[in-house]
């Protein structure tokens, strides 16, 4: 790798890109993972293999968390993001925490979290902050919101960007528990 790196630069004239700082054996593996946590964890119809699936590709995922198929976990940076327990993320939920030419940014959900169907979680923080996003807990996000900053413990955030529209304080996690142990089926 080193190598093509040093080529990179003769011919570009200009520094070659963090990829080229891989070892050999993360090259060969990378599209491995890609391949689990974008086609078979993702279009999987039981969560407990899809959470399965993305712990095993190195996803920190709290206890009895929900994610809904077809949603896309940054593989790349799957050391960045932290899903807190009894969080609920709805189908087809979109998280980004790098983008070209991008630092690579946390997305940290805390517990008890809802977030809506198709919405966008990005790393990067609009207010300019370098440690992410955070979503706090008991935190709601609706349906198609884009989520580029932090949100609050208990609120209600909806929209393009995101805009806070209740706010509330957050449940503690023994609530939480009850409420979930209370609505699943037996």
């Amino acid at each position: 790798m080193r190598f093509l790196k040093w080529m990179y630069e003769k011919i570009h004239k200009k520094p070659a890109p963090y990829y080229y700082n891989y070892s050999l054996w993360r090259a060969f593996t990378k599209p491995f993972r890609k391949w689990i946590v974008n086609s078979l964890a993702a279009h999987s119809p039981f969560n407990c293999v899809r959470i399965f699936l993305y712990r095993l590709c190195g996803f920190k995922i709290g206890k009895k968390t929900f994610i809904g198929m077809r949603c896309y976990l940054d593989d790349h940076c799957y050391d960045k993001m932290k899903i807190g327990s009894h969080v609920i993320i709805s189908y087809g939920v979109f998280f980004a925490s790098h983008g070209y030419e991008q630092g690579h940014y946390p997305i940290i959900i805390e517990d008890g979290a809802y977030i809506g169907m198709r919405a966008s979680i990005i790393g990067k923080n609009k207010n300019g902050k370098e440690e992410g996003v955070r979503i706090g807990k008991g935190a709601v996000v609706g349906a198609c919101t884009l989520v580029n900053c932090d949100v609050p413990d208990g609120a209600t955030v909806v929209g393009v960007p995101c805009r806070i529209l209740h706010e509330k304080e957050a449940p503690h996690v023994d609530e939480v528990q009850a409420e979930a142990c209370v609505s699943q089926p037996v």
